[in-house]
């Protein structure tokens, strides 16, 4: 009854509620987005992708938020919140609709790849301003919570406008329907800054702190502190232990998103059949993220019961035996069951090393070495993609690389729990 209360109190905040309305906007036009970029690039009729195309994409996705990630932070306490929210959204229109230009012209290669890290590396700017603000909409005290609903509804939102942008494009006709999915993303981007001015231009901060240093400073103190975050880790076996599994649960989980893909584009349907391909995609999509859903739900119910390193063995346990069953049976439902056990695990594994790592480490430290996190959850994926480049086949189907990822699942938990005992 409490959490009820506190929620109804969080969401009667005018001010909260126009903030949380940039994000979702944004974020279901970052579906819609996707939906049409990911259709172009690997589920054209034409072409029959491999591995290398996904890595190629997975690499334009997530590296901007890798490089600039810790970066971010040195021009958000410098310029106006309000004004990064308007104008990083309406930045995006610009690259979006050339892009849409691009899809609907036939282009691939450098060039498109080379536009759309431009359209993706504001979005860095985007969720880093919506963090930092929200403390200046919300009461102290229901900042937790507001931290918890925030990104779970973005969450939401992006796999609406996933779903939305997947039904639409299905029932369209023409050759250039992924061209107006990825032009309707700019419309959605507009509306998501055009939301941001109903707030007050200063209401979001930064606070004015006359003590902060000159930017070409702060960069430079931004890579030693990287640096310090690396060493104080060293200092902290808990936390260095966690990130540890995170990275390798992130690799192994980057293999399966590659095969998944591979799977649903040229395994599970015929070259001419990409609709159907996509659609199923979607469907895995949203069984992964309501394994996330659950792994918000339970992972709390969980610990209380457990410690959080027993529940995390138990987790890569799970995703271990998924891979083998049902896995590899190889059809569309054991796909999707799949996918819901490993959403599941992949969260609560993240949850769980978010909480070790945030009690374990001083605070002093804890900024700088969430930063290393960000860049080594992003990079690892990537890292996966480009080594399911070289290992996993054209349609995705390998036995071998099952056994290899369940092994490695294994193999990650039982080597925690030998770092735990020898501790």
């Amino acid at each position: 009854m409490r959490l009820t209360g506190d929620l109804r109190t969080l969401v009667q905040g005018a001010r909260f509620r126009q903030l949380l309305a940039v994000r979702l906007t944004g974020q279901a036009s970052d579906g819609v987005f996707q939906v049409g970029l990911t259709s172009y690039v690997l589920f054209s009729p034409q072409d029959k992708p491999n591995a290398t195309a996904i890595a190629a994409g997975l690499a334009a996705l997530l590296l901007p938020f890798s490089i600039l990630g810790p970066f971010v932070g040195v021009f958000l306490d410098r310029w106006r919140r309000r004004q990064v929210l308007v104008l990083a959204n309406l930045a995006r229109i610009a690259p979006v609709l050339v892009l849409a230009l691009m899809v609907a012209g036939g282009h691939k290669g450098a060039g498109l790849f080379a536009v759309l890290l431009m359209a993706l590396s504001v979005n860095r700017f985007l969720l880093a301003g919506l963090s930092a603000a929200l403390p200046h909409v919300v009461a102290r005290r229901e900042l937790t919570l507001a931290n918890s609903l925030t990104p779970t509804s973005g969450t939401i939102a992006f796999m609406l406008g996933l779903a939305a942008a997947s039904g639409a494009r299905a029932v369209m006709g023409g050759g250039n329907r992924d061209a107006l999915v990825v032009g309707a993303a700019a419309i959605g981007y507009l509306a998501a800054g055009l939301l941001a001015l109903r707030l007050p231009v200063d209401l979001l901060g930064p606070d004015v702190d006359p003590a902060r240093p000159q930017v070409r400073r702060a960069l430079t103190n931004v890579v030693i502190g990287l640096l310090a975050g690396l060493r104080h880790l060293r200092e902290r076996p808990t936390a260095a232990a966690a990130l540890g599994v995170i990275a390798a649960h992130r690799f192994l989980y980057g293999l399966t998103t590659v095969a998944t893909i591979l799977l649903y584009r040229n395994y599970f349907h015929d070259a001419a059949s990409t609709d159907a391909a996509l659609s199923g995609l979607a469907f895995a999509v949203l069984a992964s993220g309501l394994g996330f859903f659950t792994a918000a739900v339970v992972t709390p119910m969980a610990s209380a019961r457990v410690s959080l390193q027993r529940w995390i063995v138990l987790l890569l346990v799970l995703a271990a035996v998924v891979q083998v069953v049902p896995g590899a049976l190889f059809t569309e439902w054991a796909i999707l069951l799949a996918a819901f056990a490993l959403g599941l695990s992949a969260q609560g594994v993240k949850i769980s090393v978010d909480t070790l790592v945030q009690t374990s480490v001083d605070d002093a430290f804890r900024g700088r070495v969430f930063s290393v996190y960000d860049v080594v959850f992003n990079v690892v994926f990537v890292a996966a993609a480009a080594v399911g480049a070289l290992v996993i086949p054209s349609n995705g189907k390998s036995y071998p690389l099952l056994l290899c990822i369940s092994l490695g699942y294994g193999a990650t938990a039982g080597g925690y729990v030998v770092l735990q005992r020898a501790r």
